[in-house]
């Protein structure tokens, strides 16, 4: 039942959200619907019972949604996003409105039961484990794998991404005039 309403909430929020970010106008706005999709998709690769990927998902990826946010504020200029509404009546910024607080409960739901999937297959690993019918937790294969069999692949993604790093780094840093 657990799983059922998790890939539920996860489907739901993954397929809204990806929606949201197609359509939405609002630059934040997107990034923030971004995040909830990432978010669901993460709940949804752990109904499948994958949890490294799951984990990866909610590290990397949600992670780097956090980090692009930050860039587009800082690329941007960093503006106040106010609405036309609140320029014409003089209006506070407001902390949200319904919708927000709906969407935010929902990923606060789907992420909160993620990870209590996550925590419930990591405790069924240990070596106390019982017998159940749920898929067993691919953390420990894949950690023996990359460490042992694949070093090799390990290592030159290490390098890869340092490239990217350096990369991004020389893109980023300001023209001298």
């Amino acid at each position: 039942m657990f799983l059922q309403v998790l890939f539920l909430l996860s489907a739901t929020l993954t397929i809204g959200c990806g929606i949201a970010v197609a359509v939405t106008r609002n630059l934040m706005h997107s990034c923030v619907f971004l995040l909830g999709t990432l978010i669901g998709i993460a709940g949804l690769y752990a109904t499948l019972g994958a949890d490294f990927v799951a984990v990866t998902q909610i590290m990397v990826y949600v992670g780097g949604i956090v980090i692009l946010m930050l860039f587009a504020v800082m690329l941007t200029g960093g503006k106040d996003f106010v609405s036309r509404a609140q320029n014409l009546l003089g209006l506070a910024p407001s902390m949200g409105n319904k919708w927000t607080f709906a969407l935010s409960g929902l990923v606060g739901v789907v992420f909160i039961l993620t990870n209590v999937k996550l925590l419930m297959s990591v405790a069924s690993s240990l070596p106390t484990k019982e017998i159940n019918n749920e898929l067993p937790s691919t953390v420990n294969e894949i950690g023996h794998l990359l460490v042992k069999d694949h070093v090799l692949a390990f290592e030159l993604s290490s390098v890869l991404l340092l490239g990217a790093l350096v990369g991004a780094a020389i893109i980023a840093r300001p023209r001298k005039q």
